[in-house]
């Protein structure tokens, strides 16, 4: 097992005690929604297992008018893309099975991407599942503001991060948001 399996097994199983601790953290991380940094498209996830579940916060911008999309995954290896998405609109799995709106959603083009996460560190660093797709979208949409969504609980202090690795410029828990330099 390599350091960074070890370290996502161990965060897996911290994120997942996070989430029984704090049943109510994404309540409260959707209190702080006026903190993100300034963009009209928003892209969220559906949460999976113990992920932060952003659909309190999709509540909140959407009430306030913001248009939202989640990701989509067509092919292994390939950038994620997005199509609009409203609270309570049908969903079906996609590529990799995760729960995705329908191909008769148009595509967007996100300004602020909010991604899940295993781990972050005070610089911006993101440690995610492993299989790339943030990253690989991140690199195609360099323009597109990248906040993680997480338990501030998963902060760690440093992260070792590969060429590939792009980081974030902020991450939004359930105690605020903090931008990275």
């Amino acid at each position: 097992m390599t350091d960074r399996e070890a370290l996502r097994s161990e965060m897996r199983a911290r994120r997942k005690a996070l989430a029984l601790a704090l049943p109510d953290a994404a309540k409260r991380l959707a209190g702080f929604a006026d903190d993100l940094p300034g963009a009209v498209v928003h892209a969220l996830y559906y949460p999976i297992g113990a992920e932060m579940d952003p659909r309190p916060l999709a509540a909140r911008l959407a009430y306030e008018g913001y248009d939202l999309c989640l990701p989509v995954v067509t092919a292994p290896d390939t950038p994620l893309i997005f199509r609009w998405w409203r609270p309570g609109d049908e969903l079906a799995p996609d590529a990799a099975g995760i729960p995705a709106p329908l191909s008769s959603a148009h595509d967007m083009q996100p300004e602020l991407i909010l991604t899940p996460l295993l781990a972050f560190d005070r610089t911006g660093g993101r440690l995610g599942q492993g299989g790339g797709y943030y990253d690989r979208t991140f690199a195609a949409r360099p323009d597109a503001l990248r906040v993680g969504i997480a338990y501030a609980g998963q902060q760690v202090d440093r992260l070792s991060l590969l060429d590939h690795d792009i980081p974030l410029h902020g991450v939004l828990t359930e105690t605020g948001y903090t931008a990275f330099p």
